[in-house]
């Protein structure tokens, strides 16, 4: 099964420029592709996930927030 992973974040966050170097570690590790989301250009995700970013998304559904927790994400992503 091929698994997608998005990162929420935003502009000037330093938890999601974190996040980001983890999941280009891991999933590159991985193959497993990988893509940014800005909040703050929707209106809908900055109100659902404004106050947690960054926010982990695994097939679409919400796996972590505020930080990649690497064996649980490598764990998932098997």
């Amino acid at each position: 099964m091929s698994h997608r992973v998005t990162l929420l974040g935003r502009v000037d966050c330093h938890a999601c420029d974190q996040a980001k170097a983890d999941l280009d570690r891991i999933c590159g590790e991985l193959g497993v592709p990988w893509e940014v989301v800005d909040v703050d250009t929707d209106r809908e995700l900055r109100a659902e996930y404004g106050d947690r970013v960054p926010v982990i998304l695994v097939d679409g559904d919400e796996h972590g927030y505020w930080s990649v927790e690497e064996d649980r994400l490598r764990a998932a992503l098997r």
